[in-house]
């Protein structure tokens, strides 16, 4: 029986509670799955070159494209912008009650990816004689999430030399975050530099934050 590519939402960032899925009416041709680290020129480079220090490793992102058919070739679809909408309010509108749109989960055979969608293109590609759409094109991208029982696996989160994540949760407060990993309140000011926050009191749930190594966060 052929496996149908499947996407899950869950309303909380352990991806327990499930509130839907969708299944795509055809499976993606090709799919792309990213990994990429970051490293930062370390302080003892010369004239030679520049010598490059791990920092962290990125989040990985997951890409393809499918098609919703209307058009009776394919079975299961009769109305192509009801299945967008579909999708739309799945994987994409935010959610009230949870602060932001669900997480994710892709299964696929063998694949599980937890993430959050990050992108969404539709391109129409045939009508009905009335306007409405009977063939789309959806590009999606998706951005990896890790559960706090990933990051649980990760490793010491004191280590000094290494750069860890941290899933923010409900009543998360960046100095609070701080202490927990440096047992220094007042470096929150340098996590928000390192993650690019221009808000420093509104967290948003789930979102991971990376918790980089300072030289004034150890302790002799």
């Amino acid at each position: 029986m052929l496996s149908k590519l499947q996407i899950q939402a869950f309303s909380d960032n352990e991806l327990r509670s499930q509130t839907g899925s969708y299944s795509l009416q055809i499976n993606p041709n090709s799919l792309s799955h990213s990994h990429s680290a970051s490293f930062a020129p370390a302080k003892d480079n010369d004239a030679a070159g520049t010598v490059l220090k791990f920092h962290t490793q990125n989040a990985e992102e997951m890409s393809f494209d499918f098609v919703i058919d209307a058009t009776g070739v394919v079975p299961g679809v009769t109305d192509v912008a009801k299945e967008i909408e579909s999708f739309r309010t799945l994987a994409y509108t935010y959610q009230g009650a949870q602060h932001s749109p669900n997480y994710l989960k892709i299964v696929w055979g063998g694949l599980t990816f937890n993430c959050m969608l990050t992108s969404l293109k539709i391109a129409y590609q045939l009508f009905a004689p009335s306007g409405a759409p009977l063939r789309a094109q959806l590009s999606v991208a998706f951005r990896q999430h890790l559960t706090p029982e990933d990051l649980a696996r990760l490793g010491d989160k004191k280590s000094a030399d290494l750069t860890h994540a941290q899933v923010v949760t409900a009543g998360s407060t960046l100095p609070l975050m701080a202490y927990g990993v440096y047992d220094r309140p007042d470096l929150y000011p340098q996590v928000a530099r390192a993650n690019d926050m221009n808000d420093l009191v509104h967290l948003t749930a789930g979102r991971a934050l990376n918790f980089p190594p300072f030289e004034e966060s150890r302790h002799d």
